[in-house]
């Protein structure tokens, strides 16, 4: 004879509820730790300048950028993917980037420059004076391209091995942004020149 089951007893039923609540709780315990090890861990990896990359072909490129942003909810799994430059690369991208801060400083010596010219062409310099300052400005876009030129030499002289990835497209950027410059040159130079030819030729009217 087949035995009978024995009812479950309400009590025995909210024993097991209850089981499973805690292993519920648990899970989602044990989901919040390892999220939070893998934000630590994110951190770590962007303190020692390598990316972090999640799921959902999502990067986090801008480190200060909170994961909820990329839709990062506890229980989702995060990959980190990077790597750190070699000490030889290192010293390479320090010296593109000192190069750098000097074509800063010089690109913003050509934006003072080019406004002063406007300011001549606009009329707001005295004419007794424009010669001399109109002279003086094309001394000065002469010097300017002659820096940008040699940081373009110094830029020439950096060996840079196949590997060094980064280093050679810092470089290829430098390079695009000093020849960006160094064509705004010309073009102040050549209003220079315009503008100088043109006051003169207003002059002789003057004189005759």
């Amino acid at each position: 004879m087949k035995k009978k089951a024995r009812p479950r007893s309400a009590g025995s039923e909210e024993v097991t509820r209850n089981e499973e609540v805690s292993r519920s709780e648990e899970v989602v315990r044990s989901e919040e730790a390892a999220l939070s090890e893998e934000v630590a861990r994110s951190e770590e990896m962007a303190a020692a300048g390598l990316s972090v990359t999640v799921t959902h072909r999502k990067s986090l490129k801008e480190m200060k950028t909170p994961l909820s942003a990329l839709g990062i909810q506890n229980g989702c799994r995060i990959m980190l993917i990077g790597k750190k430059n070699s000490s030889e690369e290192e010293v390479e991208l320090k010296k593109l980037k000192d190069l750098e801060r000097s074509v800063e400083k010089i690109a913003h010596q050509l934006e003072e420059l080019n406004k002063e010219l406007t300011g001549i062409q606009q009329g707001f310099l005295a004419k007794d004076l424009q010669a001399e300052a109109l002279c003086k400005l094309d001394r000065r876009i002469k010097a300017t391209i002659e820096q940008f030129m040699k940081i373009l030499e110094e830029i020439d002289t950096l060996i840079l091995p196949e590997n060094f990835k980064d280093s050679r497209m810092k470089r290829k950027g430098l390079v695009k942004r000093i020849q960006g410059f160094l064509a705004e040159c010309d073009t102040v130079e050549q209003n220079i020149c315009l503008e100088t030819e043109r006051l003169q030729s207003t002059n002789l009217a003057l004189a005759d």
